[in-house]
């Protein structure tokens, strides 16, 4: 039975109603150029399932898969091991069905699964208290400046060069609709970040400071003197934090004085997945929750004294007056905080310790040996797992290359920086856990041919 609820008559009224003369006026924001014209190209307009099924399975594999090819690309999307249980334990059928709970007393599982995480994050991240999750990273930093605006009555952001530049340009685009001044600089092939430049750009009117640790050049940078440059100022001190693995070994954000840290928990427990989906982390000082975005689970007593779990803090659009909302974002990323929760609780204190120096320390023996090959340059002066390489030719086309020999070698800056010059022959290596000998010996091959 075919659904057509409506009849031409009321999309007529419809429209009249909003003041549009045509369905096309709807989309007239929406550029010519972004506009699909037409069916999609290369998909039949109807075709039986078998058909179906065996065309989608064609363009599938056109798809390179992580596990398939050395693989050393990051800048935000790191491919690390993720034990077998995760998996198991997240299908189960009280955590796959189960909706993000609204009311206290059913879901006590997910909720209990909630509080955890709150309690992983917040440690990880250094923080007195963290929300349920939210959607990603990106949002979650943008989340963080409007939480800032909110608390300093202030409304100019003074951001890290280092910030991934995706991560720039959803902000960027939420600061048209509030007003928000955000001041920002392009990065520069240098060993060091841009941290003098932050703190003598702090002024009266400055709201809050990002800034990316590790950054999107995998440098790292003592966050205190910036976080006391800030408070001094009346403003706050947001860290992001795309690779969270990093924290079992370098210095907690939180305990270098940033008041809010966000980031991206995809390192932990989600898989790549070819983009998607993945889970925002959100911590901050204990005095700031009331403006926190998303969801709090908390720990309480039921009326027989019974240990329980509920919701304590909803402050989005859909539990309170719209415009007494923190935030419009509509859930959490349930499923995926509970595959970060299981994996965190598999490794253990001690077991995220060895994997980040796992990943260190092969980080460093691929440093030294692409840094070996002439003409290549290591630019970083320190790192965790991933590192700059500045090569004698563009980066992008070498990027290429390296993947028709079968190579995923690197992220090109050129890639992430179209017309940027300076920047052009840069690429950024990111080496986990997962990275093998016989990998190494293939990129090191792959870049001296390339770049010879």
């Amino acid at each position: 039975m075919r659904y057509l609820p409506l009849s031409d008559a009321d999309r007529s009224a419809m429209l009249q109603t909003v003041g549009a003369a045509t369905i096309d006026d709807l989309f007239r924001d929406v550029p010519e150029s972004a506009r699909q014209r037409g069916p999609i190209g290369g998909l039949p307009m109807h075709a039986s399932e078998m058909a179906v099924e065996r065309h989608l399975s064609a363009l599938a594999r056109k798809n390179t898969p992580a596990g398939e090819v050395p693989f050393f690309l990051g800048c935000g999307a790191y491919k690390h091991h993720i034990p077998a249980s995760v998996d198991h334990l997240i299908q189960r059928g009280e955590f796959l069905t189960a909706y993000t709970p609204y009311q206290p007393e059913i879901a006590q599982g997910t909720l209990q699964v909630l509080f955890e995480f709150q309690t992983q994050v917040a440690r990880l991240f250094g923080c007195e208290i963290a929300n349920a999750s939210m959607y990603d990273g990106s949002t979650a930093c943008w989340e963080a400046i409007g939480m800032a605006h909110r608390i300093s009555r202030r409304n100019k952001t003074i951001i890290s060069s280092g910030l991934h530049p995706h991560y720039l340009s959803v902000c960027e685009t939420m600061a048209k609709f509030t007003g928000d001044e955000l001041v920002t600089a392009t990065p520069e092939l240098a060993a060091e970040t841009d941290a003098e430049r932050l703190i003598g750009a702090i002024d009266g009117q400055t709201s809050a400071v990002v800034v990316q640790y590790p950054d999107i050049l995998g440098r790292v940078t003592d966050l205190q003197p910036i976080a006391d440059a800030a408070h001094a100022a009346g403003a706050l001190l947001i860290a992001v934090v795309t690779e969270p693995v990093a924290l079992g070994l370098v210095k907690a954000p939180g305990e270098m004085g940033a008041d809010i840290v966000v980031g991206e928990g995809q390192s932990i427990g989600v898989g790549l997945n070819f983009g998607g989906p993945y889970v925002g982390l959100f911590a901050c000082r204990e005095k700031h929750v009331r403006q926190m975005p998303g969801r709090i689970a908390g720990e309480t007593v039921d009326a027989e004294g019974k240990r329980g779990f509920v919701l304590t803090l909803s402050t989005r659009e859909q539990h309170i007056r719209r415009e007494k909302a923190t935030s419009n974002i509509c859930t959490n990323s349930g499923l995926c905080a509970l595959a970060f929760s299981v994996h965190m609780t598999l490794l253990g204190e001690k077991g995220l310790r060895q994997l980040a120096e796992l990943n260190h320390a092969r980080a460093v023996e691929v440093a030294g040996r692409m840094s070996a090959i002439p003409g290549v340059e290591l630019v970083n002066g320190g790192f965790f797992n991933e590192f700059t390489l500045k090569l004698p030719i563009e980066a992008r086309p070498a990027v290429h290359a390296m993947v028709d020999k079968g190579v995923l070698g690197g992220v090109s800056l050129g890639r992430l920086y179209p017309g940027v010059g300076a920047l052009r022959n840069g690429l950024v290596v990111a080496v986990t856990e997962t990275v093998t000998d016989a990998d190494v010996d293939a990129l090191e091959a792959a870049l001296k041919e390339v770049v010879a």
